[in-house]
């Protein structure tokens, strides 16, 4: 259950880094909210997920879940560079995370 909580928290994240994007330094409202509300909910469950999860491997897997979304949906729906290196490096991110799900204990 903590993965999961996790993984709905990076997902949020995803959507907490968009929402930012398109509030324009919060002077649009909807937007503002929706980032707000997303950011929120993301740490919360995070939280959650800590209970059982050890720290430094849910704030990893958190933060790569994030930086690796926002890259990707960003190349996908901004127009961000897809340059090899850079999708590599995102590849490497997400090994990072599967492999902390590989080895963590729970």
């Amino acid at each position: 259950m903590a993965w999961a909580l996790l993984s709905l928290a990076g997902f949020l994240e995803i959507a907490f880094a968009f929402g930012m994007k398109w509030s324009a330094g919060f002077t649009q409202w909807i937007p503002g909210l929706f980032t707000v509300v997303t950011g929120l909910s993301s740490v919360v469950l995070l939280s959650h997920s800590l209970r059982t999860l050890p720290l430094g491997t849910a704030y990893a897997v958190w933060t790569g879940i994030g930086a690796a979304g926002t890259a990707i949906l960003g190349m996908a729906v901004l127009g961000d560079s897809t340059s090899p290196l850079r999708v590599l490096c995102i590849g490497l991110i997400l090994a990072g995370v599967i492999g902390l799900k590989l080895v963590s204990e729970n």
